[in-house]
């Protein structure tokens, strides 16, 4: 049996497509701390949520980065996305040459043994928005001509950053058994 901690059901069904095990959602809402970097915030929960819940346990972070703003907003995705909006980011990102970015998502496991950190990114660019499915940035980004609010849920996780992340810790897990 796997817990991933999350708090958001549509990810532990996700989860539950790529991964050789029982998925088990448990809620806990761990502290995240502050980091420009995607691996730390995600093992810093992961190694909580374990000493919290004291089994085994797999969380998630994720976040957008504009190749013209350097990376940003990146691990600052849901604030930069709540304090703007994301029209306002593709308004400022449009002012820019480069529109290209890309989803980013760290799964990170952590048992008694440590923490382990998988990555997945899918590249696209930020465009204007279209599309009335998903969540979050997802009317914005353009991935192979198409926005992730266009495509169905399973159109969007056959390519998502999220999807990658949790198949390289499915691959890993079964090098394990």
């Amino acid at each position: 049996m796997l817990r991933f901690v999350t708090s958001n059901a549509g990810k532990a069904c996700e989860a539950r497509e790529y991964l050789p095990e029982e998925v088990e959602r448990v809620e806990y809402d761990y502290p995240e701390i502050q980091s420009d970097s995607l691996e730390e915030i995600a093992a810093a929960g992961a190694r909580d949520a374990y000493r919290e819940i004291g089994e085994p346990v797999f969380v998630d972070d994720s976040g957008l980065f504009i190749d013209a703003f350097e990376g940003f907003p990146g691990p600052y995705s849901s604030y930069v996305e709540g304090k703007l909006g994301i029209e306002r980011v593709q308004e400022l990102t449009h002012r820019e040459e480069d529109h290209r970015a890309r989803f980013r998502a760290v799964v990170a496991y952590a048992d008694g043994d440590g923490v382990e950190t998988f990555d997945g990114s899918v590249r696209g660019r930020i465009v204007a928005p279209r599309g009335s499915g998903g969540f979050g940035y997802d009317p914005i980004f353009e991935h192979r001509g198409t926005t992730f609010a266009e495509m169905s849920a399973e159109e969007k996780n056959a390519v998502s950053h999220r999807g990658r992340a949790l198949a390289a810790f499915g691959d890993w897990l079964a090098e394990r058994e």
